[in-house]
């Protein structure tokens, strides 16, 4: 059995900062009635966090999950504005994004706060994606596997156990949102890089996805690569048909 095999696709579309209650009513839908048409690939989508209520009325049965774009390292206390684990975990959500280059570069979130806001999603029973990748000028520099390995190494350094309970997702920072994307060589050279670093503590099973401009028409090239076992979509999982076109890719 080859690793393609073994390892189940997941594409999880993250809605960002965008949508209201009518149109995701829509969306949701469209999802909903879609899904079963995708065949063997898990789907979910991220939602920001006043919508999730909606998602999980939207979504029970439906075969396709959900989650959040962040979660708070704090189990609860007086900390204004975040959102716990198991608050998140009250919604029956799957998933929580963590370390996502939007938050790194905007709130300047650390590879320390990353690492402990995953191990509060796995407290809560929730799975962390957690997010790496580096920017254009670091690409440029060839400083690619340097910047991986950094942010890679609190995670790696919990163990075996808790990073088998996470999924992680490679995202280019100079390819998210800039219509560029990696090709599938560039991004199967970093994955083979990450899976490498999860092998070395016995965690090679551990699903990475791509993120980076996923769209319909470089879905099924990227899947093709080894070591990339999904993708994390953005502005395409705002569209049902695109998002779907990608799962079934």
């Amino acid at each position: 059995m080859d690793t393609l095999q073994r390892r189940k696709r997941l594409v999880i579309g993250n809605w960002k900062m965008h949508g209201n209650q009518a149109s995701n009513a829509t969306l949701l839908e469209e999802l909903r009635a879609g899904a079963a048409s995708v065949g063997a690939c898990d789907i979910a989508i991220c939602a920001p966090f006043p919508y999730i209520g909606q998602a999980s009325a939207s979504l029970q049965g439906s075969g396709i999950t959900w989650g959040a774009q962040d979660v708070s390292p704090h189990a609860q206390g007086a900390y204004t504005g975040e959102v716990s684990a198991s608050m998140l975990a009250d919604f029956a959500c799957t998933w929580s994004l963590v370390g996502h280059s939007e938050r790194r570069a905007m709130h300047g979130e650390t590879d320390k706060l990353v690492a402990d806001k995953a191990v509060a999603a796995l407290s809560a029973g929730l799975t962390p994606v957690v997010c790496v990748g580096e920017t254009q000028s670091e690409q440029e520099s060839g400083h690619t596997s340097d910047v991986i390995a950094r942010q890679l190494a609190p995670l790696i350094a919990l163990g075996a156990q808790q990073v088998n309970r996470m999924v992680f997702a490679y995202e280019p920072v100079w390819a998210i949102g800039t219509g560029l994307s990696a090709t599938p060589e560039q991004a199967q050279e970093v994955h083979a890089f990450v899976r490498k670093r999860l092998e070395s503590i016995g965690a090679s099973q551990v699903r990475i996805l791509y993120g980076g401009s996923v769209k319909p028409d470089n879905a099924a090239n990227l899947f093709a690569m080894p070591d990339i076992d999904g993708a994390l979509v953005g502005g395409a999982s705002l569209k049902a048909q695109d998002f779907l076109r990608i799962a079934a890719a």
